[in-house]
């Protein structure tokens, strides 16, 4: 293989195939192991656009389940430098494709395991998506309700993004720099609950260490006080505010002609009324009005805008944020480019999307051609 840090990565959607794309981003050799269609096994596809259309990724499709199979995985993993794998827990150690087999074959294989709760432990086993994490980690109790006061779905999937993908990344680069001081191995129980208590910690903390039970709306951050929410303007969209600091509240109340509450910040018994006044005068100009005059005075305030409007944002256009994907001749769109710090910056990148790369993939690894014309030919490679 190439002289890049090589991962192999057997998950098609969720936080393992986040943490592939973010490492591809960062320029790993990251190679995607499918299931071949011939055996019918259920792989959940993803959309041409999803997951950065796959980007700097290579693809082949091994049957994991037959010996030549796993010979031919075998291969991989003895030059690779990481596995990613999200099946539930015991599904690997049944192929025999766990850690303490695979060990045997790559002793230095920084091994990482994603799952929705981790490997042990009672829930284990249960079924989840991201909606799931972030009801048992008490992110939804602590965010907004809706009109029938039920907790409110956030607009992204914070759980697998952040709590899984982001935290298996961190997790794989730490593991790899103790790999240059130790030289072995290491195995990572990624859970996407466990990555998610770590986002709540404010909270969770808060209460062992006070009893104070932190949920929707009676919390600096979950929207106890007017000067830390959102408010709707005359063109029926929104700004949000966060005037967290004296001095951004001070400057927010004379911009809005309201000095009188400038001393009352966290006066509880006049939260309403300000939410009140808040409210009233921002419903009088439009949220570009406000924009204009607000988020330049130092009031911690900023538009709430629609994903068209996102895409089109000039700051954004500014720092470069979206590029080009061509995926083969025809279909070219635009879309999100890297965005961790570290990954190089792109303007146009072409996708062979459904294309193998299994004979050059398995060839680099010292596979011989006779050996690889079996495999397709019997089906266990595509």
């Amino acid at each position: 293989m190439t002289k890049k840090l090589t991962v192999i990565n057997l998950a098609s959607v969720g936080p393992g195939a986040r943490a592939a794309q973010i490492l591809a981003d960062l320029r790993y050799s990251v190679i995607q192991v499918g299931v071949p269609t011939s055996r019918g096994a259920l792989q959940i596809e993803p959309e041409a656009y999803a997951y950065g259309a796959s980007r700097f990724v290579r693809h082949l499709r091994i049957d994991l389940k037959s010996i030549s199979g796993r010979r031919a995985f075998h291969l991989l993993i003895e030059k690779a430098d990481v596995l990613i794998e999200s099946f539930r827990p015991g599904v690997m150690k049944k192929l025999e494709l766990d850690y303490e087999s695979l060990c045997k074959v790559n002793s230095s294989l920084v091994y990482c395991s994603v799952s929705g709760y981790g490997q042990q432990g009672r829930y284990s086993q249960w079924a989840g998506h991201d909606i799931n994490y972030l009801a048992v980690s008490g992110f939804l109790d602590c965010s907004g309700r809706d009109i029938n006061g039920v907790p409110a779905i956030p607009g992204a999937t914070v759980a697998d993004s952040a709590g899984g993908g982001m935290q298996a990344v961190i997790g794989i680069q730490s593991a790899l720099l103790n790999r240059q001081v130790t030289g072995d191995g290491k195995y990572l129980d990624v859970s996407v609950l466990d990555g998610m208590l770590s986002m709540m910690s404010l909270h969770i903390d808060k209460y062992l260490a006070t009893g104070e039970q932190v949920s929707a709306g009676n919390d600096l951050l979950t929207g106890k006080y007017a000067w830390y929410s959102c408010y709707r303007t005359a063109d029926e969209k929104f700004v949000s505010i966060g005037a967290i600091e004296s001095k951004f509240y001070r400057n927010l109340c004379v911009e809005l002609g309201l000095p009188e509450y400038t001393e009352q910040q966290f006066d509880l018994s006049v939260q309403e009324e300000l939410r009140g006044k808040l409210a009233k005068v921002i419903a009088s100009e439009t949220r570009l009005h406000w924009v204009k005059v607000l988020c330049s005075r130092d009031t911690c305030v900023a538009p709430v805008l629609g994903i068209d409007e996102v895409v089109s944002d000039p700051h954004l256009l500014e720092r470069g944020t979206f590029n080009h994907v061509s995926v083969g001749p025809e279909a070219r769109f635009k879309q999100l480019g890297p965005m961790i710090a570290g990954s190089e910056p792109i303007e146009e990148v072409e996708v062979e999307r459904g294309r193998s790369q299994a004979r050059e993939i398995l060839r680099e690894v010292g596979a011989g051609s006779v050996e690889i014309d079996a495999w397709i030919e019997e089906g266990t490679l595509q």
